[in-house]
C-alpha cells in the first residue's frame, strides 16, 4: 500500500512525548513489511539540526490564511535505519523556534492554530505538487485534526488525485485537543457553515481533533480498552457523544516497542548488556552503576524502583508522591529513582524530598541515555496513571525485566496482569500502597520475581503485529473508498 503518515512529530527529528516514536516506530515497520511509506512533519529548528542528511526541494507554494498569503517550502530526508521518505515542511516563521509547541515558559505558542493549520494544508498541498500516489492518509492528534476536512471539502472535489484516498485518524490522547477561539475560523479557510455542533463547533470554540472525529474515514486510538474509554462521559473529554456515533469507526489497536532502540542484549547507552538468561547479572551490574552515578547509597539488595514520565495529574504524581512518603516511614529501604518534568509544584516537591532522603534521586528533565539506565537497573517501575492511553514505559520495563506497577486503565489495563507485574484499580494511595506491599514482599521471592520477569522479558510487543492489523484497517477503509468511487458516493 501507498501510505502518507502525518505528524507533528518523529524521532530522531522532533519529539516531546511518545507521539514522536509512534510516528518513526510504525512507519518504519510498515516499509520493512513491502508498503511505501512517506512520513511528513514540520521543519522544526530541532529537524534541521538534528544532522541528518536532507536536501532542499525546488517546490514552493503559497496557502492563504484568512487575510494573508503564507509561503512554504518541503525538504526531503530518509528516516535513519529505513525506507521511508521524510517530508519537513519548511516554513521559518512558524518552526524555527526552539520548542515545538511551547516557549521557554513551557507557554503554548498564541499562533499555535496558525501553525498547524499552515502544516495541514501543507499535508496536502504535498500530495499533488509531489506527485504522491497515496492510497491511505493517516494523521494524528490535533495538530493534524483538520488533515480529514481538508481532504474531503477542499481537495477531493478540486483534484482528481485526491478521489481515491482514504483517511484513517489516530486519537493518541483525548486531554489534548487543540481548541482555539471561534475567531481563528477564518484562517482555516474553511466556509463559517462548517463551525456548528456537528462539525468544527465544540462550546463556541474552534476544535481541531473534534473536526478529525467528525471528517476522517475510520479513527483509531492505541489501545482497546482506551477505545471503550473514550466513548463513556468519564473518559471521553466532553467528545463523547461524537465519538458513540463514530463507534463502528473506531478501533484499538495497541502501540508497540521498537526493540532496535529497547533491547538490554543490544542497548549502547547502559553499561552491562544482558538478556532473558543473565538478567541477574546484568541488572545487578547496572543497578550498581546508576547507584554510582546518581550518588546513591551503593547496595545490591535495596529494591531500585523507577519512574519515568511526565510530571502531571494524568501520570499520578500525587499518588507517587504518597506512596514514595509511607514507604520511606512504614516500609524496608526502597531506593526511588526518578527522572521527568512537568508541573513545577511536582517538579518542587520531589525534589524537595530527594534532597531529604538519601535513597531518593529527581532528575528534572529529559535524558534518554538515563531513561534506558533507569530501565535496566530498576527492579520495578510504576505507572500510577489516572488515564492512560496506551502506556510506553510499561512495555519497555518488561523488556528490561523490572516488572511494572500500574493503574489498570487504557492501555496499561490490557498489557499488565499477574504474570507480568501489578495492578491496582482505584485513585488513591492506599490502593497503591497495598499493592506496592505485595510488589515487594513479591521481590523478596526470589524465585517468584524471577519468573514474573522472565515472563515480561519473553513476550513479544514489537511493532510487527501492530503494523499488520494497521494494514488491515488501511486496507478496510481504502477498499471501502474505491467502491465509493466507483459508485460516484
Amino acid at each position: 500500500m501507498n501510505i502518507l503518515f502525518a505528524s507533528s512529530e518523529a524521532v530522531p527529528f522532533a519529539k516531546t512525548g511518545g507521539l514522536a516514536d509512534v510516528s518513526a516506530a510504525l512507519p518504519k515497520t510498515l516499509a520493512e513489511q513491502g508498503h511505501n511509506v512517506t512520513l511528513i512533519i514540520p521543519g522544526y529548528l530541532d529537524a534541521f539540526s538534528s544532522g541528518i542528511p536532507y536536501e532542499i526541494l525546488d517546490i514552493t507554494y503559497s496557502i492563504k490564511l484568512g487575510e494573508k498569503t503564507v509561503h512554504g517550502g518541503f525538504a526531503r530526508a530518509t528516516l535513519p535505519g529505513s525506507k521511508v521518505d521524510v517530508l519537513l515542511v519548511a516554513q521559518n516563521d512558524y518552526f524555527d523556534r526552539e520548542g515545538l509547541y511551547n516557549d521557554s515558559q513551557n507557554l503554548d505558542y498564541n499562533d499555535n492554530c496558525e501553525r498547524f493549520v499552515f502544516f495541514s494544508r501543507a499535508v496536502l498541498e504535498a500530495i499533488r505538487l509531489l506527485n504522491l500516489d497515496i492510497d491511505v492518509l493517516h494523521s494524528n492528534d490535533w495538530q493534524t485534526g483538520l488533515v480529514p476536512a481538508y481532504l474531503d471539502l477542499l481537495y477531493r472535489p478540486a483534484y482528481p488525485i485526491y478521489e481515491k484516498i482514504a483517511s484513517l485518524h489516530t486519537l493518541h490522547n483525548l486531554a489534548y485537543q487543540g481548541q482555539f477561539w471561534h475567531w481563528d475560523m477564518p484562517l482555516t479557510g474553511l466556509e463559517w457553515d462548517h463551525f456548528n455542533w456537528q462539525e468544527l463547533e465544540f462550546h463556541g470554540k474552534l476544535n481541531f481533533l473534534k473536526t478529525a472525529v467528525v471528517y476522517a474515514d475510520a479513527l483509531s486510538t492505541v489501545s482497546p480498552t482506551y477505545a471503550d474509554e473514550i466513548c463513556t462521559h468519564a473518559g471521553g473529554k466532553g467528545l463523547d457523544c461524537v465519538l458513540m456515533r463514530r463507534r463502528d469507526d473506531l478501533y484499538g489497536i495497541l502501540n508497540g516497542v521498537d526493540y532496535s532502540e529497547w533491547n538490554p542484549a543490544t542497548d549502547d547507552y547502559i553499561p552491562h548488556q544482558y538478556d532473558i538468561d543473565s538478567f541477574v547479572e546484568g541488572k545487578n551490574a547496572c543497578k550498581k552503576e546508576l547507584q554510582m552515578e546518581l550518588g546513591l547509597p551503593v547496595d545490591p539488595s535495596i529494591p531500585m524502583i523507577g519512574f519515568v514520565g511526565r510530571f502531571s495529574e494524568q501520570k499520578g504524581i500525587h499518588l507517587l508522591n504518597e506512596i514514595m512518603t509511607r514507604s520511606t516511614y512504614e516500609m524496608e529501604p526502597v531506593q526511588w529513582v526518578i527522572l521527568g518534568t512537568g508541573d513545577k509544584h511536582y517538579e518542587y516537591h520531589l525534589s524537595e524530598f530527594a534532597e531529604k532522603e538519601p535513597n531518593c534521586s529527581v532528575w528534572i528533565g529529559f535524558d534518554e541515555a538515563l531513561a534506558h539506565k533507569i530501565n535496566a537497573a530498576s527492579d520495578a517501575i510504576v505507572m500510577p496513571s489516572i488515564f492512560e492511553p496506551c502506556g510506553l514505559s510499561q512495555l519497555y520495563a518488561l523488556k528490561y525485566g523490572a516488572p511494572p506497577l500500574v493503574r489498570a486503565v487504557g492501555g496499561l489495563q490490557d498489557t499488565i496482569n499477574a504474570e507480568n507485574g501489578f495492578k491496582f484499580h482505584q485513585i488513591s494511595g492506599s490502593a497503591m500502597f497495598d499493592e506496592f506491599q505485595n510488589l515487594i514482599a513479591t521481590y523478596r521471592d526470589t524465585e517468584r520475581w524471577h519468573a514474573l520477569v522472565r515472563t515480561g522479558m519473553q513476550q513479544d510487543w514489537s511493532w510487527d503485529n501492530r503494523a499488520k492489523q494497521y494494514v488491515e484497517l488501511y486496507e478496510k477503509i481504502a477498499e471501502k473508498k474505491r467502491s465509493e468511487e466507483i459508485l460516484g458516493e
